[in-house]
């Protein structure tokens, strides 16, 4: 289960100088703007990885390293 202070477990997607917050458990955007058609590719890409970030965040919240994840190209 995820643990920690820093909740709900999200990642933060740089988009050509727009910047968002995206819930990890969900894949909304939480906070921040970007295009709708970045959006849907940082969401495609938590979809697709879910399993791993959920696990990389339990990792991070630890203070243990975290593994590296396929961005998309």
């Amino acid at each position: 289960m995820v643990t920690g202070d820093h909740n709900p477990p999200h990642i933060h997607d740089d988009y050509s100088g727009d910047e968002a917050v995206f819930d990890i458990l969900t894949g909304t955007m939480a906070a921040g703007k970007i295009p709708t058609r970045a959006k849907k590719m940082v969401q495609l890409w938590i979809s697709m990885h879910h399993d791993e970030l959920v696990a990389d965040w339990n990792f991070a919240v630890k203070n243990q390293p975290i593994f590296k994840i396929t961005p998309l190209k």
